[in-house]
């Protein structure tokens, strides 16, 4: 029992009033923090539900670049795209075809947006090979790490020259953003920034993702993505692509990995970005669905515990929502 003036020091003092708690709040989430990634599917006519996704949809170009106008018009700073092929190889070629899906796509919405937003594209194999692997695959059905390097080199001089104002190379080969970034720099696309998926994780909660670009994968990747209970491997993976040429680094799955995403923003030099996956998107939806969870404050909620971590830029498939929502306050 408080005695006298026991205690002096009372800090709820601090949380006496909404007003209050926002004037002292230590982080904040800004629409321009964020990030959406959206997918493109080509030979549809209406955009496609994502069954584990509620509220995302598989894009046609046409819905595709009205999304881009409104991520733009509520604030969020970018919009990552995932191109959704109609055909599949062993090499990945719709990847690296100047007139495939992702780069018509970028295209496009650079005519609809231009530079309102950093239009970002994803520079990995797995959306367009048949095995569903991030790479090419060797004699003995092995992803060629060195191979898989020159396959991102054409895929990065094709997204470059179709407007991309960033590449996110996301295979998680080793050297693949210095060999990316001397492609660029050779074909003339020094200004074009890589956003380098530093420590991305072998996990769980990718599942919905795959459905969302139609994966063909068989297996699993562990080869090639970290392992979940790594760590201190994540900051070598940082300082491998910091002096390689990375502009930007990112920390993938976000709420499962906070302290890595920590680790990361205390020791980078340059931007950090956390994706926040298909996996943790679809829990949130579900549980909010059965009235288990409020779904708006949930959503802030776990936006605010990557900027707490020390992200500074946060891809999430509620970008253009969460963006309107903090408007709002």
């Amino acid at each position: 029992m408080a005695d006298g003036g026991f205690p002096r020091v009372r800090p709820r003092r601090l949380r006496t009033t909404a007003a209050m708690r926002r004037m002292v709040a230590e982080t904040r989430v800004l629409p321009e923090d964020l990030i959406l990634p959206a997918f493109v599917r080509e030979g549809i006519a209406e955009p496609v539900p994502i069954g584990s996704m509620p509220g995302v949809v598989q894009h046609t170009r046409d819905s595709l670049r009205k999304a881009a106008v409104e991520a733009a018009e509520a604030g969020v700073s970018g919009f990552m795209l995932f191109g959704v092929p109609e055909e599949k190889d062993a090499v990945g070629s719709q990847g690296t075809d100047p007139d495939g899906i992702l780069q018509r796509a970028l295209r496009d919405v650079r005519a609809e947006v231009g530079d309102a937003l950093v239009v970002m594209s994803d520079l990995c194999l797995d959306e367009y090979t048949d095995h569903g692997h991030c790479g090419v695959l060797d004699a003995q059905g092995r992803v060629d790490n060195d191979a898989t390097l020159e396959r991102y080199a054409e895929m990065a001089r094709v997204q470059a020259d179709a407007g991309a104002h960033v590449l996110g190379p996301s295979g998680m080969m080793d050297g693949q953003v210095g060999y990316v970034r001397a492609a660029l720099d050779a074909a003339g696309h020094q200004d074009v920034a890589l956003f380098a998926y530093t420590a991305k994780y072998t996990s769980a909660f990718y599942g919905p993702f795959r459905e969302a670009v139609a994966s063909s994968l068989s297996g699993d990747r562990k080869t090639y993505q970290q392992d979940p209970p790594n760590g201190r491997e994540a900051l070598r993976e940082l300082a491998l692509d910091v002096a390689e040429g990375a502009d930007m680094v990112m920390v993938k799955p976000g709420l499962p990995y906070l302290d890595v995403l920590h680790a990361v923003a205390e020791r980078a030099e340059v931007p950090v970005g956390v994706y926040q996956i298909s996996g943790e998107y679809a829990m949130v939806e579900a549980a909010a669905e059965r009235g288990w969870v409020d779904r708006e404050r949930a959503i802030v909620e776990t936006l605010t515990s990557f900027k707490r971590a020390g992200a500074s830029m946060i891809l999430t498939y509620w970008a253009t929502e969460a963006a309107r929502l903090l408007a709002r306050g």
